[in-house]
């Protein structure tokens, strides 16, 4: 089984994947961890690895490509990264996309990073402002197109153990029979 948790930083993508995983018994694999390594790696934060990420496009190609081979490739998985959805295409069994308000984001960005919420919330919006754009550019993929998700939760409503409830009842409640209305996503991206 492949679940995709995809959605804007601060959103709970990190929290809820790990407890998604857990309660499913899969491997859990996460696009944002793999970009602050390299970014560590190289000596940038996330933000400067992004304005970066503007001028270089192999560093998203990159690290996109490695996605979605492992999409593709792999089984019992949880993929968590913003083009997740979009990067498994129909090999996934499920795309969640999870999201709450910019302030909310930025709380918990900051609580994270020892750092200024407003601070955070500015610099994440114009973190995602740029990865917008890149995904666009590079792939023709509107990041705001939600129609590709089977289910879209607004996490600032619910303690993490309540999302993860939602997202636990979706897949086990899930009938295939249902299939014909739910959106395809192609993998025919150049990445």
């Amino acid at each position: 089984m492949l679940l995709t948790v995809s959605g804007p930083p601060g959103s709970g993508k990190s929290t809820t994947a790990e407890l998604l995983a857990d309660a499913f018994d899969l491997d859990h694999i996460s696009g944002g961890d793999i970009f602050r390594q390299l970014a560590d790696e190289r000596g940038y934060t996330p933000l400067e690895f992004n304005k970066l990420a503007e001028e270089n496009d192999q560093i998203d190609r990159d690290l996109d490509r490695r996605l979605r081979e492992i999409a593709v490739e792999e089984d019992d998985l949880v993929l968590e990264s913003r083009l997740a959805g979009w990067l498994a295409g129909d090999h996934a069994d499920f795309r969640f996309w999870l999201d709450a308000p910019p302030a909310v984001r930025g709380e918990r960005i900051g609580e994270r990073e020892d750092k200024d919420p407003a601070r955070a919330t500015e610099e994440t919006q114009a973190r995602e402002a740029s990865e917008a754009q890149r995904y666009e550019e590079y792939y023709g993929v509107d990041i705001r197109d939600l129609t590709i998700y089977d289910l879209s939760v607004n996490t600032a409503r619910w303690e993490p153990d309540a999302v993860l409830d939602m997202l636990v009842t979706a897949v086990e409640e899930y009938d295939a029979t249902g299939d014909e209305g739910q959106a395809t996503v192609p993998l025919e991206y150049d990445i």
